[in-house]
């Protein structure tokens, strides 16, 4: 695993500072350049061994950011970074979660309130000083108030496209150390959960403390919080990491364990107790004999494995019925094994016992993309490069979806109708050098009532697929939006929502709306309802997926890719659509193209 995503945050954040202070050159400079280095299909540390004449080799990266990139893989900082946090001591990130509040507007409420964080920030709104400044009112102080709770619930969180290649990066370099026999990455990273807290990983070993030292011998630990012979914690990119130690014949059961949810094995513990059996961190015991009580506590616990400790989990009583391996330990107590994706406790012990859990979509299932951006919009590349891209990865078919003009659309990138027809054309010449089939499309806007704006209705029915998205009004003054979204899926020419709440993970809440009755008008539309894979969406989520499921909807996991390098998103769009029991029939791109464009208006 690499450190490009690690390294275009802190190219990222200097950007964030230099808007600040008012600079109109270098925030677009650097942010151009993590793009760059975010999207790198090879690990840019390497190139950054090599100097700086390699790393500017990047689109983007010249001499001044080279040399930064080169200063941070070398030494984990960037004095310029650290000086611009000095002269604007804020929390650049946290503060930014809150609706409205941009660099600029950190920088101000700083200069004229001394606001460095949100408790600050909540005072300054609830004392009514923020409408008291120039370029504030009654209103947008308001609106700032209203979304701090959101800037709160996240954090400490981060998403999961951040933590799961820390995750699985540690899993790797865990697997090499002499002393660990197994390794795999626990807790709700295991669950592909759209936010993590801490990474988890299990290990096991004989000599736990070979472990924590060759573990703090690693070049990529940034600190050691705490080092014990069945627990190490390291924090690696910005990202706490406890590796946890146990026997190699009980790692199945205690991989069960951390891998929770905490509802999940709750359920599977109560399971077990009306078979007379206990199930926890060391294996699956038969009781019955024993004497021993079969009920265990319930102790509060998170997702997160650091969290799932329980008083009674202890006990290794009664006869050992199984505990090497996870598929053992469901075995024991009857049951096929559970996917992790499914382990958040909405019926999937029950539906394990009655022998009917979903047979799950897989990445392999996944014939196409039809949701995609070329430079015709505000995609990063060419169409014949995207064109390429598709054509390597082996795609049976792929559609090009643009943005149409509209409010909510990046910039002024946007696509006028004279546009849409000329590309419409040059997409059906530039599919004649291909053998897949390659759509042509359009995103257009989800307005604020639920038509489907800024498209003419010839253009929309001159399209091969039509995605249709909200961007704009995006739940800012509260309230159901179900009747919106309903509305887009009964137009007649769209044939998939895009990412349906419009939600962007950590920075902007979904909106409120009813799955259930989504799905329902979605199924009867014969529109599709979109899981966008990008780990900055993963809209829809894993509940909202089965309520689709459960609707007899079809759902599409998309990509939204802007750029090559972003197909690779489709694995978190998969794993997503698992956590909502999708199977491959669910899914409108694991169909034949045939199949497809039957489905398309």
């Amino acid at each position: 695993m690499s450190q490009n995503a690690e390294i275009a945050a802190v190219l990222d954040e200097i950007a964030d500072y230099y808007e600040a202070t008012g600079d109109d050159y270098r925030p677009q400079t650097y942010r151009r350049a993590a793009n760059s280095v975010r999207d790198h299909p090879d690990p840019v540390e390497d190139l950054a061994e090599e100097g700086v004449d390699a790393v500017t080799q990047l689109d983007a990266v010249g001499d001044s950011i080279g040399e930064k990139i080169v200063e941070y893989v070398r030494t984990g900082s960037v004095e310029k970074l650290e000086d611009l946090r000095e002269d604007l001591p804020v929390e650049m990130a946290e503060l930014q979660r809150v609706e409205g509040v941009g660099p600029k507007t950190i920088k101000k409420l700083y200069d004229a309130l001394g606001v460095t964080d949100l408790d600050d920030l909540e005072a300054a709104a609830e004392n009514h000083e923020i409408r008291e400044l120039d370029g504030f009112g009654a209103k947008s102080e308001e609106n700032i108030r209203n979304h701090i709770e959101f800037a709160r619930s996240v954090q400490g969180r981060q998403r999961l496209g951040d933590g799961r290649p820390v995750a699985e990066e540690v899993e790797e370099t865990v697997l090499g150390f002499d002393a660990v026999d197994r390794a795999e990455v626990a807790g709700s990273t295991r669950r592909w959960r759209e936010t993590i807290g801490d990474v988890d990983v299990l290990a096991s070993s004989d000599d736990g403390d070979a472990v924590a030292e060759s573990l703090e011998d690693w070049e990529r630990v940034d600190e050691v919080i705490e080092s014990g012979e069945t627990k190490t914690s390291v924090r690696v990119a910005g990202l706490r990491v406890d590796v946890r130690v146990v026997v190699d014949d009980e790692f199945g059961s205690a991989l069960q364990y951390f891998t929770g949810s905490k509802d999940h094995n709750i359920t599977l513990r109560n399971y077990a107790i009306d078979q007379g059996k206990k199930v926890n961190e060391y294996g699956v015991f038969d009781v019955r004999r024993s004497g021993a009580p079969a009920v265990q506590s319930e102790a509060d616990a998170s997702d997160d494995v650091s969290d799932v400790d329980d008083p009674d989990s202890g006990q290794r009583v009664g006869d050992l019925l199984a505990s090497k391996t996870e598929e053992a330990v469901y075995d024991a107590l009857g049951l096929p094994f559970v996917p992790p994706e499914l382990r958040e406790d909405r019926g999937e012990v029950q539906a394990a016992a009655a022998d009917a859990l979903p047979d799950l979509v897989n990445e392999p299932d996944v014939r196409g993309d039809l949701h995609t951006h070329t430079d015709w919009s505000d995609g990063d590349d060419s169409l014949e490069t995207m064109l390429d891209a598709a054509e390597s990865r082996g795609f049976d078919y792929y559609a090009v979806t643009d943005h149409a003009e509209g409010p909510g659309v990046f910039g002024d990138s946007g696509l006028s109708d004279d546009d849409l027809r000329e590309q419409f054309e040059v997409v059906r010449d530039a599919a004649d050098d291909y053998d897949f089939t390659v759509f042509t499309g359009v995103e257009a806007n989800v307005a604020a009532d639920g038509t489907v704006g800024d498209v003419s209705d010839d253009v929309l029915a001159a399209a091969d697929l039509v995605v249709a998205s909200p961007h704009s009004g995006l739940g800012d003054d509260g309230g159901d939006q179900t009747d919106r979204l309903v509305r887009a899926v009964e137009h007649p020419s769209v044939d998939i929502l895009g990412h349906p709440s419009g939600r962007l993970i950590n920075d902007r809440p979904a909106m409120e709306f009813d799955a259930s009755e989504l799905a329902a008008a979605a199924a009867d539309a014969d529109t599709a309802l979109e899981v966008n894979a990008n780990p900055a969406r993963l809209d829809l989520w894993g509940s909202a997926v089965q309520a689709a499921v459960d609707a007899g909807a079809t759902v599409a996991i998309d990509t939204d890719a802007h750029s090559p390098v972003e197909f690779d998103h489709v694995t978190y769009g998969v794993h997503t659509a698992m956590r909502g029991w999708a199977e491959p029939a669910d899914v409108l791109n694991t169909w034949t193209v045939d199949d497809v464009q039957a489905f398309l208006h």
